[in-house]
């Protein structure tokens, strides 16, 4: 069976993970939750707490091929990317996965750790409208799209933009 890997922190907003994790194995594809913790991992929902969820590996602790995936997500959230983007090894994770060339999808705030993998100078993005600057400022050329595709980074809003998101996703990996 062919794998994913959700990369996060504590604090991503829940159907930022949920939505494309389901949709994922709907297609048939196993997803491994990688956090920067053990066990659980919470999240966000909104505007409280969410659910917590089953953490399969601990980019701090745990050795990660990252052959064995076929895509790299990062979900957005307000807290969840302000904890990557100062963790090594999730940053250097990121990294190594960019250079198999492998999609890389990253939706609402989940781009601000691709600013920090420094990824995504010159490269066509979009994110949730609060961090286009932060996108720009970096290098990055905005588009307010649902999605938006560059070689192998898929970036998208929002939420509301989860279906298409979900989608490019897969069809990236067919």
């Amino acid at each position: 069976m062919k794998k994913v890997a959700i990369l996060t922190g504590e604090g991503f907003e829940e159907v930022e993970l949920s939505s494309p994790k389901e949709s994922l194995e709907q297609a048939n594809y196993q997803v491994d939750i990688i956090a920067t913790k053990d066990d659980k991992v919470k999240a966000w929902a909104k505007t409280d707490w969410g659910k917590e969820y089953k953490v399969d590996f601990n980019i701090n602790k745990d050795s990660i091929n990252i052959d064995d995936y076929e895509a790299l997500i990062l979900p957005g959230g307000l807290f969840n990317p302000d904890e990557l983007r100062v963790n090594e090894k999730a940053l250097n994770f990121i990294k190594e996965f960019n250079k198999t060339k492998k999609p890389i999808a990253a939706i609402c705030h989940g781009s601000q750790t691709l600013i920090n993998a420094k990824l995504v100078e010159g490269k066509n993005m979009t994110c949730y409208p609060a961090i286009k600057v932060d996108l720009e400022n970096a290098g990055a050329l905005y588009q307010d799209k649902a999605v938006v595709i560059d070689h192998n980074l898929i970036t998208s809003r929002s939420p509301e933009d989860l279906e298409q998101f979900n989608q490019a996703i897969i069809d990236a990996i067919k």
